[in-house]
């Protein structure tokens, strides 16, 4: 569900080789694929990497909002998400939050704060439910 109570649909579906249309409640679209080394040809980022993609929208959108309603002049905000990797397998994510100029220390340590309770992060962070069944075609 969103954050209105609906469900969410996302429909990965098969094109080729390891390369995937996913669809997002039927109107978003994006490429995912593995990267060469993996045995992909690489046409779109993989799915650990869509993750580190949303990790740092989601920071980002997150300080954006709370800097809005507080009335703070956000700028040229930018964040960066590094992952670190384990056979394939993210196992450390690195957020640097890089704020423009003209705010207080106060208000720096405050986003930093901010940023660590945007949804991505505490879903990466904490255990979330996840289930998998098969359906007949």
């Amino acid at each position: 569900m969103d954050a209105f109570g609906e469900p969410v649909k996302v429909v990965a579906r098969r094109r080729d080789g390891y390369a995937h249309e996913v669809e997002i409640e039927g109107r978003h679209r994006v490429l995912v694929d593995e990267p060469t080394e993996a045995g992909g040809a690489d046409s779109g980022p993989s799915p650990t990497r869509l993750i580190a993609a949303g990790l740092a929208s989601c920071v980002a959108i997150t300080v954006e909002m709370y800097a809005a309603r507080k009335g703070w002049a956000l700028g040229d905000l930018e964040v960066e998400v590094e992952v670190e990797y384990e056979r394939y397998v993210p196992s450390a994510f690195d957020i640097a939050l890089r704020l423009p100029e003209g705010l207080d220390e106060a208000q720096r340590e405050r986003l930093l704060k901010i940023a660590a309770k945007c949804p991505v992060r505490r879903i990466l962070a904490e255990e979330t439910a996840v289930s998998e069944r098969l359906e007949a075609r």
